[in-house]
């Protein structure tokens, strides 16, 4: 910018050119403040770093915890992400903080370590004492696996990698023996549409025998490698093995890490002192019975056994001279961090990659250094190439024909081959291993965030690229942190992150969308937005991670019309769920299709608003599918016989206990509620001229459109062969309940009275409470103004009516698609004998599955089923209401049901504050009154348990009750029927 001075001699003014300044000094180089000096926290965090392989005080777990190293390192801190009730969106919980410790005589806590399967996470401390949790039950209250107690209190046993085995592929003929990876997405052409790559991602092992049990390998400072591992009496028990020899302090081991391998081994790698990178194989055998297959032990089966080994692979120098670019690589003689990556199988080319080994090192220039320095990163990596012949000096090779000996070739052996090393000017904070292992994502102290390549080390996601989607950062979203944190910890599906701050505090950060506003996205951004969300929600299904941080980021586009409806439409296509329950009468596959519920749980979650905010109309459609499945898998659960001690035959069924029957008939209550409101809306429907009108249309479009404009879902409950099973399983659950109840009324009614002066007998008091349980489902199932049985026998026959228009109408096309696979042959199979399958018949089920898709998510009906609805209306549901009180149905409440949302049906639920139980179906208050069976007086305020999710609340009876049939129940009731974790409030 030039400056204009006055000029003393009289002449002209003089002008200076301030852009040039900086040549005075005769470098070109423009002038630059220093960088602004690291902080003493981070400077703290990077020499734990290198002191310590295990330091990592924030995880993430699958199920949605988060765990968090209190800033003192005497307790732990739980959070996870919960939807708000105002609004629906997820926020970050407070903190609950536990020490089930009585103190800490090794130190503080220094390391958290997340398992696999069953929400177990190890809790370590400075002396390397392992306490195990468990969060199977509620997202922030665990219970104790393991403790610590016995473990000795030794710097020696100072614990530097922690690695837990993968979970063994559950043994099921339907699913395949694979993980499947359905990325990348390829757009077709110029259009929106999106062709999804499936390829397998082999699981090695080793596993433990028991898919329900996990396994942690420990690596202590003194070469010892400790097993911690499930017994089949479910305690666990602990396996050592010494990896070396160390005789001397300089020896010791600062940093480990371990992956599993193609060969079921464990690869472990150990950076010593004395700067050697040494490589170990270590096998376990069980001494599981080969023959029957180790996951087909029953649980309770023979005692196991296992046995550890090891073989040394290979061993280098971290420091090579010359192998760096890096003019500050001398003085960065110790790493930070060290990860394992291991083998993948190349689909293309069928071939294994190497294991490979990554570490980084970290400089920082001192304070008062008179150099100008900038702070680096130095990512160091080497592959382990097996199967390496060896050779021998020619000197050896002339001794043995001077003794003219026969010498035989040296075995193959390994060697780790130094990679090219990648400089970053920045600190890096964490590590995380991606993808499957094909990605590597660094976390840095600024809080910025990169992927890149675990080959190439190319970084990835820099620039959106809608033509080719791998990852939701693809599609146009970018992810950060916060600036100046110590500690990151990525969400198992990628979509947000939690980091430690230099003050301490945790942060939640989402993923941000960044080609336009979500309320302006195109419809080519809105296709790409509706893949990368299926790629992702796949991914997650597949590996068992909780949704809700993908939940959240897709709640900002639900205002863009149809991307709810389309993202669930491309999953249900991608990953082949079915829909279609036309033919399943015993309703069996529909009860326990599980990835079914997962989209009905998308849905109800991005259909609600709020406590006190009206539903997406197919909000409330699969808000009561999940419910009716949830109702039907407790009635059906409660049948069962539960053995209550081994080797006795003092068995019992939870219909024994009276809180159990209490539940069930909550259940009934609401559910015969809900066959109410269903048939007064019917018959509203049946009243409405304008509706009626719109049946004698050829098509059913504008029959659609009316009932999206009265919010009305009840059609299509019954139309959908899915909820129309729902429906019909729940109705006979009802039938059966009454049946049974009408025989434990009479039972007890004919019984022999009890003696008089045994009026204190306990048996007779529970026979007393049992009695009053049943008569309250007799009198729920007698009250009801709509009967189960004579409303399934009216979807029955609705359900025969759909079947043969099905069969009508579709033949054509199954015999096009036969007619076109005789002119076209498909080529002959390998085995010959093999039966075909019926082409007309797989072309009739793909059109069908379509048409239950579109009614699923509220589309319209197939034009076809015109006649069939006509025939419902005029025909079958005037005769059902003949023999309805209509007047009594109209005029009957249905507040149990939380489906009527009207503003002043919605004030009147924010006035009374009362909430449904999501167990007992009954209203339940925060107000303290001992709970909905609490007997008078007492005023024992009983805790609630929330889904994370959906807000869905129940009282938290496992701290009150511990009887066998009840906790059975409630063991099955660990999730919220939507599938979110429940957490204790």
């Amino acid at each position: 910018m030039p400056l204009i001075l006055d000029n003393p001699m009289g002449g002209e003014a003089m002008q200076v050119d301030l852009d040039d300044v900086d040549d005075l000094f005769g470098d070109g180089a423009p002038l630059a403040l220093p960088p602004r000096p690291l902080s003493k926290r981070l400077r703290q965090r990077l020499d734990d770093l290198r002191n310590r392989g295990c330091c990592q005080g924030i995880v993430w777990s699958k199920g949605g915890t988060i765990a968090s190293i209190a800033p003192d390192g005497q307790s732990l801190q739980l959070r996870y992400l919960r939807a708000e009730a105002k609004n629906a969106a997820f926020a970050l919980s407070d903190p609950t903080t536990i020490a089930p410790w009585g103190n800490l005589p090794g130190g503080p806590l220094v390391h958290l370590s997340w398992g696999p399967a069953n929400s177990e996470l190890a809790v370590i401390d400075a002396v390397g004492r392992v306490l195990i949790l468990n969060f199977s039950a509620n997202l922030n209250r665990p219970s104790l696996s393991r403790r610590w107690d016995s473990d000795s209190v030794d710097d020696m046993h100072a614990i530097v990698g922690t690695y837990w085995l993968h979970s063994m592929p559950v043994s099921n003929p339907r699913a395949p023996s694979y993980i499947p990876s359905y990325a990348p997405a390829v757009r077709h052409g110029n259009g929106n549409n999106y062709n999804f790559q499936m390829s397998p991602i082999i699981s090695t092992g080793p596993f433990h025998p028991h898919p329900s049990k996990s396994t942690l390998i420990c690596i202590t400072t003194n070469g010892i490698l400790k097993m911690f591992w499930g017994q089949n009496t479910n305690r666990i028990e602990e396996t050592t093995l010494e990896l070396e020899n160390l005789a001397w302090t300089d020896d010791l081991v600062t940093h480990a890490a371990v992956c599993s391998d193609r060969t079921k081994t464990l690869m472990i790698g150990m950076v010593t002192n004395t700067k050697q990178l040494r490589i170990v194989q270590v096998a376990i055998n069980w001494g599981t019975p080969k023959s029957d297959g180790a996951q087909n032990l029953p649980p309770g089966g023979p005692a196991l056994s296992p046995t550890l080994s090891k073989r040394h692979v290979a061993v280098t120098s971290l420091f090579q001279p010359g192998s760096s670019d890096s003019h500050l690589d001398a003085s960065m003689t110790q790493i930070t961090h060290i990860e394992m990556l291991p083998t993948i199988l190349s689909p293309p080319t069928k071939e294994w990659s190497p294991t490979m080994v990554l570490t980084v090192r970290s400089h920082v220039p001192e304070p008062n250094s008179p150099y100008s320095q900038e702070v680096q990163s130095i990512i160091d990596r080497w592959e382990l190439l097996t199967d390496q012949q060896q050779t021998l000096h020619p000197a050896f090779e002339q001794l043995g024909a001077r003794r003219n000996s026969a010498g035989s070739a040296p075995p193959n052996g390994a060697r780790l081959r130094k990679l090219d090393p990648v400089v970053v000017n920045k600190i890096i904070t964490d590590v995380n291993i991606v993808n499957f292992g094909k990605v590597i994502c660094f976390a840095y102290n600024d809080g910025s965030i990169e992927y890149r390549d675990r080959f190439t080390m190319v970084e990835l996601h820099r620039e959106a690229s809608l033509d080719r989607i791998y990852s939701i950062l693809d599609a146009g979203f970018s992810q950060t942190g916060e600036p100046s944190c110590l500690q990151t910890a990525l969400s198992p599906t990628n979509f947000s992150l939690v980091q430690i701050r230099e003050d301490g505090q945790v942060k939640w950060r989402d993923i941000n969308y960044t080609l336009a506003d979500p309320e302006s996205v195109t419809d080519a951004q809105v296709s790409a937005l509706v893949a990368s969300f299926t790629i992702s929600t796949a991914q997650a299904t597949a590996i068992g991670a909780n949704i809700d941080d993908i939940l959240a980021v897709a709640r900002n586009f639900i205002g863009k019309d149809g991307f709810v409806v389309e993202w669930v439409k491309i999953m249900v296509q991608m990953m082949k769920i079915t829909v279609d329950y036309t033919e399943d009468a015993p309703h069996d596959h529909l009860i326990k299709n599980g990835i079914l519920q997962m989209c009905l749980s998308i849905i109800n979650y991005l259909g609600w608003k709020g406590d006190f905010q009206p539903r997406q109309a197919w909000g409330k459609l699969s808000m009561i599918a999940l419910n009716l499945r949830n109702i039907v898998i407790m009635i059906t659960l409660s049948s069962n016989t539960i053995n209550m001690n081994k080797g006795s035959a003092n068995n019992t069924t939870p219909l024994d206990e009276p809180e159990v029957v209490n539940a069930l008939a909550g259940c009934v209550k609401w559910s015969t509620d809900l066959l109410c409101w269903l048939c007064d809306s019917l018959f509203c429907l049946l009243d409405d001229p304008k509706f009626m009108n719109l049946l004698k249309k050829p098509q059913l479009t504008q029959m659609t459109a009316y009932l999206h404009s009265e919010n009305q879902i009840a059609l299509h409950l019954v139309l959908c062969s899915a909820t129309r099973g729902l429906l019909s399983a729940v109705c006979r659950r009802i039938s059966l309940l009454d049946s049974f109840s009408t025989r434990c009324i009479t039972w007890y009614e004919n019984r022999e009275k009890p003696n008089g002066n045994v009026v204190h007998d306990a048996r007779a008091a529970a026979h007393a409470a049992l009695y009053a349980a049943y008569q309250k489902i007799r009198r729920y199932t007698s009250s009801s103004l709509i009967k189960a049985d004579e409303f399934d026998k009216l979807l029955t026959s609705l359900g025969s009516d759909i079947r043969s228009e099905y069969n009508k109408s579709l033949a054509v096309l199954g015999e096009k698609a036969a007619r076109a696979a005789s002119n076209n042959p498909p080529p002959q199979a390998h085995n010959p004998n093999a039966s075909r399958p019926d082409v007309s018949q797989e072309a009739i089920a793909r059109a069908r599955q379509h048409c239950e898709l579109n009614m699923l998510v509220l589309k319209e009906p197939p034009s076809s089923f015109g006649a069939v609805v006509d025939k419902f209306f005029n025909k079958d549901l005037r005769e059902f209401r003949a023999h309805v009180n209509v007047a009594e149905l109209y005029f009957a409440g249905y507040g149990l049901l939380e489906i009527n949302d009207g503003p002043r049906t919605l004030e009147r639920k924010r006035r009374r504050g009362v909430r449904v139980d999501l167990f007992k179906r009954i209203e339940i208050s925060r107000k303290p009154s001992g709970g909905s069976d609490a007997p008078s007086g007492s005023k024992i305020q009983i805790p609630w348990r929330s889904c994370a999710r959906c807000g869905s609340v129940m009282e938290d009876l496992a701290m009150t009750n511990n009887k066998p049939g009840l906790t059975f129940l409630l063991r099955q009731q660990l999730q919220c029927c939507c599938g979110g974790r429940m957490a204790l409030l």
